[in-house]
């Protein structure tokens, strides 16, 4: 079957504001009306059921923001990059921030296939001082296994996070700094991770800040 797109473009969007509390398929559905309303000619899937070529890197979790979410969009008609942000700009609610556009292969792997990491900057919502969340923090580090459950299936988190630190600066609040993997099977949440450190993650504010992808490791 011919192919019924000419151009695959990549947005990077985030989300702000009350907009952290729009799950997945709703983000979905929200970029395609935006999509709609700005007038991009993205290509749809054949079949009695068509859907828009859009694809997201990762499902961002309910409650997260960020500022480095991945969209591909398959067009059938070649736009021009900065004609394509413009349009978007204007159609995006409040809440959905367009960070940039750009061009990629058709050809080039999946984005969900690609993923290898996602760093995450969280605030705690307690009350706790520097010097014990730092203590907390480097024994998880010196652990060899942490062993938590997900689905009633028991894993171990402590490969999954690539990295973890503590900053502050003076007259600022304390942020935890994580990179955690999100290879297939292999992902780790920001959440386990607080609950790990005896941190109630509900009260955290976690904003993601960096998807890295396998094919260049730049995101």
């Amino acid at each position: 079957m011919q192919a019924n797109y000419v151009q695959r473009i990549r947005l990077t969007i985030g989300k702000s504001g009350s907009a952290r509390f729009i799950g997945h398929l709703d983000l979905a559905r929200t970029m395609e009306r935006a999509i709609n309303r700005a007038r991009i000619p993205i290509a749809y899937t054949q079949g009695f059921n068509k859907r828009p070529r859009m694809q997201f890197a990762d499902a961002l979790p309910l409650g997260f923001t960020s500022e480095c979410e991945m969209v591909d969009l398959w067009l059938g008609q070649i736009i021009e990059l900065q004609e394509t942000e413009d349009r978007l700009e204007s159609a995006l609610p409040d809440g959905i921030d367009l960070y940039s556009v750009c061009e990629v292969d058709i050809s080039e792997t999946p984005l969900q296939n690609q993923t290898e990491s996602a760093t995450y900057r969280v605030r705690p919502g307690e009350n706790i001082s520097s010097e014990e969340l730092q203590e907390r923090i480097s024994e998880l580090l010196q652990l060899s296994a942490l062993q938590r459950e997900r689905r009633d299936k028991a894993y171990d988190l402590r490969p999954r996070i690539h990295s973890l630190s503590l900053s502050q600066n003076a007259g600022e609040r304390m942020e935890i700094m994580m990179d955690l993997s999100l290879a297939p099977g292999e992902i780790g949440r920001p959440d386990e991770v607080l609950l790990a450190l005896d941190l109630d993650p509900l009260s955290a504010d976690i904003h993601r800040t960096r998807l890295t992808l396998a094919i260049d490791g730049n995101s």
